[in-house]
């Protein structure tokens, strides 16, 4: 059996047995929309995968215009976002539906890389770890998947 959440937000839910999520005020919507930013520092593949996934999952269960979403390469996790990556199709997934995805410029230049190496539409920050902290000061909420 299928139950559609439509008290407060578009997202769908298998009958599980779970406990629905309560939402916080003022519930997403499009007027106040989640904003969560996500890390990806690690370039195993399993691990890429499994956050690119996370990605979706949490635009699939606020609905697009309920959350916004950034996220953030650095260290060995900037090779995902390089146009060479075994995941560039799955990235440039996230950006066709409205995910920011930022690579850090300072990864870039110890790996001696331009923006030329990105995947188009990647977001160039100075450095992902304080672009990750000004993001948060900014209200936005942190996950380390």
């Amino acid at each position: 059996m299928l139950v559609v959440l439509t008290s407060v937000a578009p997202a769908l839910a298998l009958d599980t047995g779970a406990t629905p999520v309560t939402f916080a005020s003022p519930a997403p919507s499009i007027d106040h929309p989640r904003k969560i930013v996500l890390s990806l520092s690690e370039s195993e593949l399993s691990r890429v995968n499994e956050v690119i996934g996370n990605v979706g999952n949490i635009q699939r269960f606020y609905g697009a215009d309920n959350v916004e979403i950034a996220l953030v390469a650095y260290g060995p996790g900037l090779r995902a976002v390089l146009k060479t990556s075994p995941v560039a199709d799955r990235i440039r997934s996230l950006l066709a539906i409205g995910i920011k995805v930022v690579g850090c410029g300072a990864t870039m230049e110890s790996m001696n890389l331009g923006k030329e190496a990105l995947i188009p539409g990647v977001i160039v920050t100075a450095n992902g770890i304080p672009y990750i902290v000004e993001q948060q000061l900014g209200g936005w909420v942190y996950v380390r998947p």
